[in-house]
C-alpha cells in the first residue's frame, strides 16, 4: 500500500494583500476566512507558519477596528445611524468596555496579630518598667 500525501497547501504571500484590502474595509477575520474559504484551522494555522500572514492579520485587526471607529465618528449625527448595533459590535469585536468606577466609600478594619501579649496601654499599668 502507498502512503497517503499530504494536500498542498492554498497558502499564497499574495493572500496578504488582500487580508490588508478587506481589513482595511471594516472586514473581520471570519469574513476573511470566508473570502479566502478556508477552515477557521488552516487561518489559526496560516497565523502560526507564516510570519507575514499573522503580521497582515495584525495589521488588519488596527485597520478594521480604525474603519469602525471612523464609521461611528462621521455617522453621530446621521439620524439613521444605528449607534446600538455599532456599540455592540465595537464591544464585541474590538473588546470595548463599560468603563467602571469603584468607589469604597466604607471602614475596614484590619487584625493583625503582632505577637505582642498585652493591650494597648497595659504597659502604664502595675509593674511597667519604662524610661524614665
Amino acid at each position: 500500500m502507498g502512503s497517503k500525501m499530504a494536500r498542498p497547501t492554498k497558502y499564497k504571500k499574495e493572500m496578504c494583500e488582500t487580508v490588508i484590502e478587506l481589513m482595511k474595509e471594516g472586514a473581520s477575520q471570519d469574513e476573511v476566512i470566508g473570502h479566502l474559504d478556508i477552515s477557521r484551522d488552516t487561518f489559526y494555522r496560516w497565523k502560526e507558519e507564516h510570519q507575514e500572514f499573522s503580521d497582515s492579520i495584525k495589521r488588519g485587526v488596527r485597520l478594521s477596528q480604525a474603519w469602525w471607529e471612523k464609521q461611528g465618528r462621521i455617522s453621530l449625527k446621521d439620524r439613521e445611524f444605528n449607534y446600538t448595533g455599532w456599540y455592540m459590535n465595537m464591544k464585541n469585536r474590538f473588546k470595548w468596555a463599560d468603563k467602571q468606577e469603584v468607589k469604597n466609600e466604607g471602614n475596614i478594619t484590619i487584625v493583625m496579630d503582632t505577637g505582642i501579649d498585652h493591650y494597648p496601654g497595659e504597659q502604664d499599668e502595675e509593674g511597667w518598667e519604662g524610661d524614665s
